[in-house]
């Protein structure tokens, strides 16, 4: 669960600058995972704005300028 609260991140800071609390090990396969699919994210975009036309890009702002905007 993510802290919102700064007071809560401070607390929590100070508790492993002391070693009252172990932080959670790394999980080594997770890790591998999350840095594959980000690498796979920052291709793709590009490698699909290749691919479309005007036409098509355009078709596309559209129709998320409408969804962004409609109440």
């Amino acid at each position: 669960m993510p802290r919102k609260d700064i007071n809560q991140t401070a607390f929590a800071v100070v508790q492993q600058a002391t070693g009252e609390v172990l932080s959670a090990p790394i999980d080594e396969k997770k890790k591998a995972a999350l840095e594959a699919s980000k690498r796979g994210g920052l291709k793709g975009g590009n490698a699909r704005a290749l691919t479309l036309s005007a036409n098509e890009r355009a078709a596309i702002a559209k129709k998320a300028a409408s969804k962004r905007w409609e109440c």
